[in-house]
């Protein structure tokens, strides 16, 4: 990957990451003051010697089967929302734009993490395939993120299995370091919509269908055990992000105890391993 200077600058700032417990997270601040162009998000400026140097939240475009734009859900707050709590209780230094890319772009090895949203319709071109097996092989990191239920997962798997033939996602026990590295998850977090969890707080219903009561964290590796990807499956994290100024009772349950800590386990995980 052309990552280089970048890479070991964001693993250097990874290294004297903030330990941060849940609670510190201020409710409501993506949301606070006037609407912007950034849909109140703060704002932020790096230093711009080391402008290319910066952890950038990567989106990418992608084909579905029914022609709807299901890789931008969420987009742009999720994406702005993750960035500026990544930049705010970490030491890690992050774009706060973020960037949408496609897979046959070639600006994607500049990049070593890439997140995928609603894979549950999703459809490879062939040279989709081809620029994803070599990203994830010469050191890139997927994150694919909310698609519920076994029929979103057979077409998930279907996809993937394009990708790497050879290689099964495997489920991670809630023992391994990436629920543990930054925040000490105690269970596999499940981060229903919005509205879902509104819908079922009473009852504690945290799915959002009958078929996908299970959360699920699958990882895929390559031959030196290196995890190349991070499937979850049965949860929507983005929505976590995206939300989180909205409600405060779904901010201090998902937000603040699932979507965020998770989210930044898995880049801090990526980055370091």
């Amino acid at each position: 990957m052309r990552t280089g200077l970048a890479t070991f600058l964001i693993v250097a700032a990874l290294g004297v990451l903030v330990t941060v417990s849940v609670g510190q997270f201020q409710s409501g601040v993506s949301r606070s003051g006037e609407r912007t162009e950034r849909n109140g998000v703060p704002d932020w400026k790096n230093d711009d010697e080391f402008a290319d140097d910066v952890f950038t939240f990567v989106r990418i475009k992608y084909n579905s089967a029914s022609g709807w734009r299901r890789w931008a859900t969420d987009y742009p707050d999720s994406d702005l929302n993750f960035s500026y709590r990544l930049q705010q209780l970490t030491s890690l230094k992050v774009d706060p734009e973020g960037k949408i890319i496609e897979l046959t772009d070639p600006e994607l090895f500049d990049h070593p993490f890439i997140y995928m949203i609603e894979p549950g319709g999703l459809e490879f071109t062939e040279e989709e395939v081809k620029a994803l097996r070599r990203y994830l092989l010469n050191g890139g990191f997927l994150m694919v993120d909310d698609f519920w239920g076994e029929a979103e997962w057979d077409n998930f798997y279907y996809e993937i299995k394009r990708v790497f033939p050879d290689r099964e996602p495997t489920e991670l026990p809630l023992e391994h370091p990436i629920f543990h590295c930054v925040y000490d998850l105690k269970e596999k977090p499940q981060v229903p919509s919005i509205g879902v969890a509104q819908w079922g707080r009473f009852e504690g219903v945290t799915w959002e269908r009958e078929d996908a009561k299970e959360v699920h964290y699958k990882a895929i590796f390559d031959d030196d055990g290196r995890m190349m990807a991070i499937i979850c499956h049965n949860t929507d994290l983005g929505d976590g992000w995206e939300r989180e100024g909205e409600d405060p009772w779904y901010f201090r349950e998902f937000s603040e105890k699932k979507a965020y800590p998770i989210g930044i386990n898995i880049v801090f995980y990526a980055m370091t391993h």
